[in-house]
């Protein structure tokens, strides 16, 4: 059976606001991300549909807190939760969040695509 462990994946990020180390899981991958500064996210999705993420998540917030909005409404989730996150959202996070995060590979590369493009654009990275 596949696994990961977040000391033995690289980086893969490595920003002032966060560090994230990915790895893929058959058709997933999984995500540990640590998070310095808040950030609201929601002009790095500019360009998908509506403007927001599509790919579906699945985490566990193991400190701090991660806000999904959703056009009808935003769901708060803080440490030792466990989440779905469906298509559709705009991730907001607290300075000193750290979170394990699946997602399905395909649809999260076609995401990360447009994310990098638009730290390209504001001259983040």
């Amino acid at each position: 059976m596949p696994s990961a462990n977040k000391m033995t994946t690289p980086v893969a990020i490595d920003l002032p606001m966060v560090q994230g180390r990915y790895t893929e899981l058959e058709d997933y991958t999984v995500g540990f991300e640590a998070w310095a500064e808040d950030a609201d996210l929601t002009p790095l999705f500019r360009g998908l549909p509506d403007d927001r993420c599509q790919c579906a998540h699945w985490g566990v917030v193991q400190s701090g807190q991660i806000t999904f909005r959703w056009a009808d409404r935003e769901e708060t989730y803080g440490a030792g939760d466990a989440y779905f996150a469906p298509p559709g959202h705009v991730p907001v996070i607290t300075a000193g969040t750290n979170l394990v995060e699946f997602s399905p590979t395909e649809e999260l590369n076609h995401t990360i695509a447009v994310v990098e493009g638009n730290l390209e654009t504001a001259g983040i990275g």
